[in-house]
């Protein structure tokens, strides 16, 4: 922890490096394309990323694993494949009624009070029917947790995923998108306005507009077409980041994937 933070302390001079990915400081001008506080470098790519959705069945309601003795101490992390399945696991767990609410006991409090690693990191929307940690029937330690309206990803957003890749060894990134989002219903909505958003929604919403401008047209529903094109971008745009998330991407340490959260069922698909 101690590093980084020496890295954040730099934000005092013109630019910094968070995380070992540059970007600029409050102070300077902002250069093109970076008007919705993300870096040139960290820019959504202009097609979609191909997600494939996919819903998991209840059949994979397992009971969550118990931490080996010493806890998540391996800073190698999880695997991705674990990761998911344990993802995928909690969350049927979650749907079918049947919570286990592992990793919240008292020893647990105490274990992860001397150090976190995280077998999964989730970027998702604040929308307060949609907890991580409920919905993947997770516990202390087990989530690391990026939630903006919309789930898009900023250099804030993107400085927080890539601490949690580096120092705490997390393996996995689930961009996590959900039934009937507001933010995204705003930016259908707003699509063709010339009118400025209110106070700072606009940074919300200006995020989101490649999607929505990406699905128009499409048969189907707006808002849930332009949840899942957003997640998809999302997901590139993480795959692209240079160079600490491209590079583990492209090494096959660091697993990029899209999820949507059904607010009727519960069920959360996963690539």
């Amino acid at each position: 922890m101690s590093a980084f933070l020496r890295k954040a302390a730099l934000c005092l001079s013109t630019t910094i490096v968070l995380a070992g990915c540059e970007t600029h400081s409050a102070s300077t001008a902002k250069a093109p394309g970076t008007e919705s506080g993300v870096h040139a470098d960290h820019a959504s790519p202009s097609g979609s990323a191909g997600v494939t959705w996919s819903t998991p069945t209840a059949a994979a309601a397992a009971s969550h694993d118990k931490p080996a003795a010493g806890g998540h101490d391996t800073p190698a992390g999880v695997a991705p494949a674990e990761a998911i399945a344990k993802l995928k696991a909690g969350n049927a767990r979650y749907v079918a009624g049947n919570p286990q609410r592992p990793s919240q006991s008292i020893e647990r409090r105490t274990e992860v009070a001397k150090g976190q690693h995280p077998y999964a990191i989730i970027l998702s929307c604040s929308d307060s029917r949609v907890p991580p940690e409920l919905v993947f029937d997770a516990g202390l330690g087990d989530l690391f947790i990026v939630r903006v309206a919309g789930n898009t990803a900023d250099d804030a957003a993107i400085g927080s995923i890539e601490y949690a890749v580096e120092h705490l060894g997390a393996n996995l990134i689930v961009v996590l998108g959900h039934e009937r989002c507001g933010a995204v219903k705003a930016a259908v909505e707003s699509a063709g306005s010339t009118a400025p958003a209110p106070g700072h929604l606009g940074a919300v919403l200006s995020p989101i507009a490649p999607a929505v401008a990406a699905t128009k047209g499409q048969a189907g529903d707006p808002v849930d077409l332009t949840v899942r094109e957003n997640v998809s971008r999302v997901v590139a745009q993480l795959k692209a980041c240079k160079p600490l998330l491209a590079e583990r991407v492209a090494a096959g340490k660091l697993q990029v994937i899209g999820g949507r959260y059904d607010l009727d069922t519960g069920v959360t698909e996963l690539k």
